[in-house]
């Protein structure tokens, strides 16, 4: 990696006009919308209801600490990209010409294997919602993906239909879990004091909310929305922050929910069984409820994905119809092999999850250096030493990270 010394002084990018303050807080949330909702998709459904499971009420201190993590890795991700003004693969070409291309590679082979599962998880959401064929429903669904896009104003539809699904996401899921009616004294005693502590659980919970393509999908978003510099720092970091904790928000959600069932004596004994906790909670209500929250989880999943792949493989100042047709295009190929095999095969998936894995180290470790040796990318920013000792703790955990991702896929290579 090349040392700021030895390479010329990179020209600041030219600020873009400033967006009327309406339309900069719409951008804002879209943007943090779009990261929080990336990460809330059919796997963290179905994780957190696992771990509930398993774990009961002391699920609570894994989530607060997947949380703090999860804000640090943002923190530094969002300042470093927002103040640069650059996405993260142009980063990664400037501080070692190649890592960049590795990257993209990584994501958008793994954003659209994960893609095509995610468009399984809007037909499974329909279905429990309306009653109709999951192909049907996937199909559907990969449609409206491809209709904001198509849109004139596809960034402010965007920006809009993340933040509008999110909010109903939440506010189901807070139905849910008071009708459930969940013992908080437990969960509360247990988020600081914990029963059990399960270290896997915690990194799997840290994977699924800032791995792969989830740590860069709001931060290539806000800077695409024209919000970049050292002027607006302070609202990068606070939005940062903000989308960790709407995903926080979810997840506790979720989990009172299921933990208030369980805590009832309930067996959950089928394949889906976020969806029979949700029934047992509010009987056929429930149900539908669990449709929404799952449609609407998994359609959000497949916007951040495709946004953020094809991201990935085109330049921040680039031709934004360019790069919309090229999100559609993705989405159509997604939805086409999900109508052809009904799911995302397993084989690549676990190593799709594998490509998830090496992601984040890499590119978490471009962005640190930034801060390290090459400042000069930052525009003279004098970038907090706080935040680079805290950021090179978190890549610690993403190697441990990185390691149990692989792992599945070295036991399917060599048959073990």
């Amino acid at each position: 990696m090349k040392d700021a010394a030895t390479d010329a002084t990179e020209p600041a990018r030219p600020a873009k006009p400033a967006k009327p303050k309406n339309a900069q807080r719409t951008a804002l949330l879209g943007a943090m919308f779009l990261m929080a909702t990336s990460a809330i998709g059919p796997g963290f459904i179905a994780q957190t209801t696992t771990f509930t499971v398993q774990l009961g009420a002391a699920f609570a201190f894994a989530i607060l600490i997947s949380i703090l993590v999860d804000i640090a890795v943002q923190l530094n991700v969002w300042r470093i990209i927002g103040v640069s003004g650059m996405r993260t693969q142009e980063l990664g070409n400037k501080v070692l010409p190649g890592i960049g291309w590795v990257l993209s590679v990584l994501v958008f082979i793994g954003g659209m294997v994960f893609n095509i599962g995610n468009i399984a998880g809007t037909g499974l959401g329909a279905n429990a919602m309306l009653g109709v064929d999951p192909k049907i429903g996937g199909g559907i669904s990969a449609v409206i993906a491809i209709l904001i896009f198509l849109s004139k104003r596809a960034g402010m539809a965007l920006d809009r239909i993340v933040v509008m699904l999110g909010a109903v996401m939440i506010l189901l899921m807070l139905y849910v879990a008071i009708v459930a009616a969940p013992p908080v004294g437990d969960a509360l005693r247990n988020t600081v004091m914990p029963e059990q502590v399960d270290i896997l659980v915690i990194t799997t919970l840290v994977g699924g909310t800032v791995g792969g393509y989830i740590t860069y999908a709001g931060a290539h978003r806000m800077i695409d929305s024209g919000i970049r510099g050292e002027g607006a720092v302070k609202q990068i970091s606070r939005i940062s922050v903000l989308g960790i904790i709407v995903t926080g928000i979810m997840r506790v959600l979720l989990f009172l929910a299921i933990l208030g069932v369980v805590a009832g004596g309930v067996a959950l004994t089928t394949d889906n069984q976020a969806a029979e906790a949700f029934q047992h909670a509010s009987g056929e209500i429930g149900m539908r409820l669990f449709g929404i929250i799952l449609w609407a989880a998994a359609v959000t999943s497949v916007i951040g994905a495709s946004y953020t792949s094809v991201s990935f493989i085109t330049k921040t100042d680039g031709s934004p119809r360019r790069r919309n047709l090229l999100t559609v295009a993705f989405i159509t190929v997604c939805g086409v092999v999900y109508l052809f095999l009904g799911q995302a095969p397993q084989t690549l998936l676990v190593f799709a999850g594998a490509f998830n894995g090496l992601i984040l180290p890499i590119g978490f470790a471009v962005l640190l250096w930034v801060t390290l040796r090459r400042r000069d990318l930052l525009h003279g920013y004098r970038y907090p030493v706080w935040l680079i000792v805290i950021g090179v703790a978190v890549w610690l955990v993403t190697l441990f990270l990185a390691y149990n991702s692989f792992a599945p896929a070295i036991e399917l290579m060599t048959g073990a």
